[in-house]
């Protein structure tokens, strides 16, 4: 999951593959440094700008919630109506690498909303590529903007994010909205379909961290609440460390008569983000499609 512990075993992996953290964040972690990585692949090119700018149109939006105004980019196909995804970024937030996804998604037939989840703090982006999280400077920094985030202020922001999507002419509001989260907002969409379980069809966790624990507002307890098709893909060295969660997330969904697809990938902590060191383009384009499949018949 993302914390300390995964930024050491993605250092670990780095210094197998013969380049440290510090070499990596200096190179911006972005599609040409990675393509020069032993064992990598380069981040997927999502359509040229000229394909991307004919086929959506995209706008840096302020939306209002409880806590403030938040930043987020709003891309959709140029004309017509759409169902809506809200798009989580990873622990490095809003930036480069999330807008090409969203881009991809919107692509694909949706009105993306992909948020800054750091609002409260600052503006995005807060950092330009993942590769500046694994420096203990930028963890430092980080750590009063994660925990700025709690759980109901998650509940509100997707609230208030389902409601901006709802008055936006290019959203077709008879259909369902869908979720999609990354690393430490993949409990995020649990959050976001219990806190709009009349509009929320689809939630959508990828490498999602800390999806079980013993609190009492465990993301997992939030499943019997919640009206939405799930898709859990959790990542191989997640899994090692908390064997049981598939499980328990297997056993809640059923106890409550709820759709879950819920998979171990054999790709590491991160593998879906085109920026991340541990991106599996094979695995990636694998969780894509399982992710397009989900929204297509949940919205």
């Amino acid at each position: 999951m993302c914390d300390e512990l995964t930024a050491a075993e993605t250092s670990a992996w780095l210094s197998r593959m013969a380049l440290s953290r510090r070499d990596f964040a200096r190179l911006g972690a972005g599609a040409a440094a990675i393509a020069g990585l032993p064992g990598c692949k380069a981040a997927p090119t999502i359509g040229s700008n000229a394909v991307a700018v004919a086929l959506t149109l995209s706008d840096t939006v302020s939306i209002p919630t409880p806590d403030g105004e938040a930043d987020a980019l709003f891309v959709r196909p140029r004309g017509g109506r759409h169902p809506a995804v809200i798009l989580w970024p990873d622990i490095a937030g809003l930036r480069d690498a999330y807008r090409q996804m969203g881009t991809r998604l919107a692509e694909a037939g949706y009105a993306v909303l992909v948020v800054n989840q750091y609002y409260r703090s600052a503006r995005a982006p807060v950092m330009q590529t993942i590769g500046e999280y694994f420096q203990p400077e930028a963890q430092a920094r980080m750590k009063p903007m994660i925990a700025a985030i709690t759980p109901a202020g998650i509940a509100s922001d997707a609230a208030a994010f389902v409601a901006w999507l709802d008055a936006r002419a290019e959203v077709d509001t008879a259909r369902k909205v869908g979720t999609a989260g990354y690393c430490m907002t993949g409990p995020y969409t649990l959050r976001t379909a219990a806190a709009a379980p009349a509009r929320v069809g689809a939630a959508c966790s990828f490498h999602g961290a800390n999806m079980v624990n013993d609190t009492p507002d465990s993301p997992h307890r939030l499943i019997p609440q919640i009206e939405a098709a799930m898709l859990i893909a959790i990542a191989q060295n997640d899994d090692e460390k908390q064997p049981n969660a598939k499980a328990v997330l297997r056993e809640t969904a059923d106890g409550a008569h709820k759709k879950a697809e819920i998979e171990v990938y054999p790709a590491q902590h991160g593998w879906c983000t085109p920026d991340h060191p541990v991106y599996d383009s094979v695995q990636a384009e694998r969780a894509w499609g399982r992710l397009l499949a989900t929204l297509s018949a949940a919205l």
